[in-house]
């Protein structure tokens, strides 16, 4: 692990956006709704900056770690794109802390350094992988509003403590259906082109532990747009369902490289 590999600009950009995504997520009841708001975007921007210097300022690497980074950063641009038309959303707190773990957690292990030797098209692939995370995890956050704003009107409380109900549950199923194309497309493209993205190991299709769920996950998401489209899936049941597709995709690239990197180590 990890930290000797990591270069001094790669340190202090991380340092700076961990320390960025810190103040809004322990001082969110005490900074203004404005405050808190640019200080999540200086992270973000930070988070960027991060992001960049290790895929053009240095090899590139590719882990667990890193695709977390980058699909917490994606979703964090969601919020960033939303909070513009919808100034009432919030969750700053919750966004911040993922943020900063993601940041650290991407220091700490900064994955295996990409083959030279490896397709020009592999990064292209890895990309549509990751959007399609960051979709999906984008739906996830939005299901959390959801139920968090369901609670709410059980309980009579505030009903402008967040965005309405409907528009939560629109945006929810709007993601879900951006993120299942773009994973369809990630596992046609490994499917079809295995052996140019992968070399003689990608020739054939393989079995394995990624693959199940990977597919598990698309069979998740496919029942749940079914459910939605044909019978109105909606609330605790389309909630769970989604919940369910997302757990199988995270064990399916991040979890299976988690196990390599770090409870297997160098000996994986």
């Amino acid at each position: 692990m990890i930290l000797a590999s990591v270069s001094p600009v790669s340190l202090l950009l991380s340092a700076a956006a961990a320390a960025a995504y810190a103040v809004p997520a322990a001082a969110a009841s005490r900074l203004g709704a404005a405050t808190a708001r640019t200080a999540l975007l200086l992270a973000w921007l930070l988070h960027a900056l991060v992001l960049a210097w290790a895929l053009l300022g240095e090899t590139p690497r590719f882990g667990f770690a890193p695709a977390l980074s980058i699909t917490a950063w994606l979703v964090l641009t969601v919020y960033v794109v939303e909070s513009q038309m919808f100034p009432q959303l919030t969750a700053r707190w919750a966004l911040a802390g993922l943020g900063a773990v993601a940041v650290l957690l991407a220091l700490v292990f900064p994955g295996q350094p990409l083959h030279a030797s490896a397709s020009p098209w592999l990064p292209l692939h890895w990309a549509l992988g990751i959007a399609s995370y960051g979709l999906f995890a984008a739906a996830v956050a939005h299901a959390w509003l959801m139920t968090r704003a369901e609670k709410q009107i059980r309980q009579a409380a505030d009903a402008h403590s967040g965005l309405p109900l409907l528009t939560l549950e629109r945006l929810t199923f709007r993601f879900v259906a951006a993120g299942f194309v773009l994973l369809s497309a990630t596992l046609v493209a490994g499917w079809l082109f295995g052996e140019q993205l992968y070399g003689a190991s990608g020739a054939r299709w393989r079995w394995d532990h990624k693959t199940v769920f990977s597919l598990l996950s698309w069979l998740a998401f496919a029942a749940l747009l079914v459910g939605r489209s044909r019978f109105g899936w909606r609330g605790r049941r389309a909630v769970r369902v989604l919940y369910i597709g997302a757990g199988l995709l995270l064990l399916a690239y991040a979890g299976s490289r988690f196990v390599m990197e770090v409870l297997l180590g160098p000996a994986a």
